[in-house]
């Protein structure tokens, strides 16, 4: 086993890293459908100091944002897009979270530094591992 090709796994192919990737993306997206439904999180969310539950303009943004993590999950797990489409969304989930750490560790919220900029780097971190993984198992001129 490499560093840049995890060992697949069982009948489903998919290797460690994608299982862990889709887990973190699907907590994300539970989070995000918690603020939807009014969970009393706000402190932790969207870059706003607000104590409680969310106002109904960034709670319908929750709503899709948990529908979108949900999705990304589904492409992680090899469900949703083929091959070329996986690498691509991997290597956007890959910036996307590193541009989220930057973005939840300049955030006027303690608990957004303290919890989402190190949440962000370990997706930033798997999903970079896991298109590596999946550029090197990919077709000639891969993304």
């Amino acid at each position: 086993m490499t560093t840049t090709q995890p060992a697949r796994t069982g009948a489903t192919g998919l290797a460690p890293v994608d299982v862990v990737l889709a887990a973190a993306l699907l907590t994300l997206a539970g989070f995000q459908a918690a603020l939807a439904l009014g969970a009393p999180w706000g402190a932790a969310a969207w870059g706003v100091s607000q104590e409680g539950s969310l106002h109904a303009g960034l709670r319908a943004g929750s709503a899709v944002a948990a529908l979108v993590w949900v999705g990304v999950a589904l492409v992680v797990l090899r469900r949703l897009l083929g091959p070329v489409g996986r690498r691509r969304t991997l290597l956007v989930v890959a910036v996307y979270s590193c541009l989220g750490v930057l973005l939840n560790a300049a955030s006027p919220s303690s608990l957004e530094r303290a919890i989402w900029a190190p949440f962000c780097l370990v997706v930033a971190v798997l999903a970079w591992w896991a298109w590596r993984a999946a550029r090197s198992e990919g077709a000639p001129g891969s993304t």
